[in-house]
């Protein structure tokens, strides 16, 4: 009865040729269930039955890609594909290259691993690296097999998106709707919030369903030479692949492919975004390599996102982190692509003038890539205008001030960005400062949230990073009685004693364990504009200690490598403001300290002049100790391989760096040869 089951999913979902009808297809369920729940000792994981769901979950554990799950770079116009065509017959020699064709949906990018044939885990794709722990969620998805067909390898992950019908995100809504209970807003928020559920029954009830288009880690077999034919090696697997599937040669092909697609979009059971085009041939693929954290073989073709015609209510600006100005239009609220739009983002006062938008304008806005509001243009035919037949509003000008510090808003020369000078004093910038100041990476203020940190800006008890060391337990728990009491939240309702206090004992023991610190970590904390965790690990090494850096002028830092003259004048401007030092003085004098050394030149180490890549899980340290430890000996280390890679060292479960070093024949070390180069190489004291 479990195979004549998967038999009809198969059917249903993969070749799309349904066996039984539906009223069967119950009934056979039902009888299964009932079969097992009067003989528990044959009921099995991999049953039909299992989909309905199991008890609610706490929270979702974390799972590393052994293969990242890279994102694609997009492409609007014509002009784009040509070019990205003409780049690899550039570098492959095949100016006319097929690819594989399919289109983008628009639903949630999961990872599935299937051992022995068996489904073990599902994740979210999360930031590529590292995702959530769906397996619970993704077992009651009819379309994706609890069991391989046929001769299944001990190791295939697979990965695809999980999507929502528009046919039965449809029929949910109105079942929801005739129950009083909360609707869906669109196909691809009712695929993403199904399967981020921490009850399964109730991903249990939403229609979803699964394609697969790629594959992640796989052992045990030889894949087929190219992308098309292993989509049909996963069709013959038992897993469902997009029918629109297809393969396409040359630019031509794939605009034709992509025009196609473009006048079925609304009539296809599913939303999409755009389509999908991959180099067919793994050793083309192997060839292009990747940028960044994108593949060069691939590309996505975006649709022109919907538009909408609103009115500009008011143009605003909010001031971020790094102290930039951003011009922003606040809109009559209207609905664009399944979301209701308020606001939008108008970049810089460059793109203010070209649009010349103004207060009062009707202009159409975009979901941009169908996710980021933007304004396209304005109707000035239906400006509004005074007696005379004039403009209503004057052309939008940029602040000369700051609008939360009264600081001078300067624009530097070749820049498009305006940016308030307050540094760490301005309040518009200390709620974000203060957050990237606690973060992991930075002085790792565990607990140290930005609800929290709102709450000590507002209550005036944190101007500055320096502040926050000043805190007592009772700052902490009178600032809780404050929002509470904003929040209407009374005493009666709030839990006493020790209970109440625990998180804030262990927000003073956090922000006190956090005194002691790196320099490269305070560096990065400080938030010094383009100084990120690489270039504060540079600085820490070049120049040892934090006071040298302070006094280095501009010249001195273009002489440190890897720093050129714009991010040099950033971090000189930032050290010569009186407040940026002010509030360094007092974090020493708060006792934060941090150690410091002699200055260690790129030259020095038995690793200078090599660059080495981390891939896979270490046991024995985290990727980033290792990381430090090789930097440490004077290794550059790098996130990708390329042909300037010196050693790769592969962990557990390594994947696809890996076998790009095996490819071009770079040396390779496991963690016991590292663990005997770093032991060989351990500082006297220091290990």
């Amino acid at each position: 009865m479990r195979q004549q089951i998967e038999d009809a999913n198969y059917r249903y979902y993969v070749l799309d040729d349904p066996s039984l009808p539906d009223s069967d297809y119950d009934r056979l369920l039902r009888e299964l269930q009932s079969l097992e729940a009067s003989h528990p000792e044959l009921a099995r994981e991999d049953s039909p039955t299992q989909r309905v769901g199991n008890a609610p979950s706490a929270k979702f554990s974390e799972v590393r890609h052994g293969v990242p799950m890279l994102s694609l770079a997009n492409a609007f116009a014509p002009e784009e594909i040509d070019e990205f065509v003409a780049r690899i017959g550039k570098e492959t020699g095949e100016f006319s290259p097929v690819f594989s064709a399919e289109p983008k949906l628009d639903g949630l990018a999961i990872s599935l691993r299937y051992e022995d044939g068996a489904f073990v885990r599902g994740a979210t794709r999360g930031d590529g690296a590292t995702g959530e722990d769906v397996t619970a969620n993704l077992r009651t998805v009819r379309a994706i097999p609890l069991k391989l067909r046929g001769h299944a390898p001990p190791v295939l992950e697979v990965r695809g998106e999980v999507y929502m019908p528009k046919a039965a995100f449809e029929r949910y809504n109105d079942w929801a709707r005739e129950r009083g209970e909360k609707t869906l807003a669109n196909p691809r928020n009712g695929a993403a919030g199904s399967l981020r559920q921490l009850d399964p029954r109730i991903t249990a009830q939403r229609p979803l369903s699964f394609f697969a288009y790629s594959l992640g880690e796989v052992a045990g077999m030889d894949l087929p030479p190219t992308h098309s034919r292993t989509l049909a090696l996963l069709r013959d697997f038992g897993l469902p692949v997009c029918p629109e599937v297809t393969t396409a040669q040359g630019a031509a092909g794939l605009l034709e492919y992509f025009e196609a697609i473009g006048r079925k979009r609304d009539s296809l059971p599913y939303d999409i975004d755009g389509v999908v085009y991959k180099l067919d041939r793994y050793d083309q693929q192997r060839a292009m390599g990747f940028v960044s954290r994108a593949p060069r073989w691939a590309i996505a073709h975006k649709y022109p996102a919907q538009e909408e015609a609103t009115t500009v209510e008011a143009i605003e600006v909010s001031v971020g982190r790094t102290g930039a100005v951003t011009p922003f239009a606040v809109f009559t609220p209207t609905h664009v692509g399944g979301v209701t739009v308020t606001k939008a983002t108008l970049h810089n006062a460059d793109q203010v003038a070209r649009l010349d938008v103004r207060q009062g304008d009707v202009v159409i806005i975009r979901r941009a890539g169908d996710v980021i509001p933007e304004v396209v243009r304005v109707i000035e035919e239906r400006r509004p205008t005074d007696a005379r037949g004039e403009p209503l509003h004057p052309p939008f000008t940029m602040p000369a001030q700051c609008p939360a510090c009264g600081s001078a808003v300067e624009r530097e020369e070749g820049e498009v960005v305006a940016r308030c000078t307050g540094g760490l004093y301005c309040p518009a910038q200390r709620i974000q400062a203060l957050f990237h100041f606690a973060s992991r990476r930075a002085m790792d203020i565990e607990g140290l949230g930005e609800r929290f940190i709102a709450a000590l800006v507002e209550s005036g008890q944190v101007r500055t990073v320096a502040d926050l060391y000043t805190l007592t337990l009772d700052d902490f728990l009178r600032m809780k009685r404050e929002a509470d009491a904003r929040e209407g939240v009374t005493p009666e309702t709030v839990k006493a004693g020790k209970v109440a206090t625990r998180w804030a004992e262990n927000l003073v023991q956090a922000i006190d364990a956090s005194r002691s610190t790196s320099l490269e970590r305070l560096l990065y904390a400080l938030g010094i504009r383009d100084v990120g965790e690489s270039t504060a690990k540079t600085l820490a090494r070049h120049f040892g200690g934090l006071d040298p850096i302070m006094a280095a002028d501009v010249e001195t830092l273009r002489s440190v490598p890897d720093i050129g003259p714009i991010v040099a004048a950033r971090i000189a401007h930032f050290f010569e403001q009186p407040h940026n030092r002010e509030v360094i003085a007092a974090l020493r004098a708060n006792g934060v300290h941090w150690t410091e050394g002699a200055p260690q030149r790129a030259s020095e180490g038995p690793l200078s002049g090599k660059t080495v890549v981390l891939t896979g899980g270490l046991s024995a340290m985290s990727r980033d100790e290792a990381g430090a430890r090789l930097e440490a000996l004077g290794a550059k280390v790098s996130s990708s391989v390329s042909k300037k890679t010196s050693l790769v060292v592969a962990g557990e479960a390594a994947g696809s760096k890996l076998a790009k070093a095996q490819e071009l024949g770079i040396e390779i070390w496991d963690e016991a040869a590292l663990l005997a180069f770093l032991g060989e190489h351990a500082p006297g004291g220091q290990g």
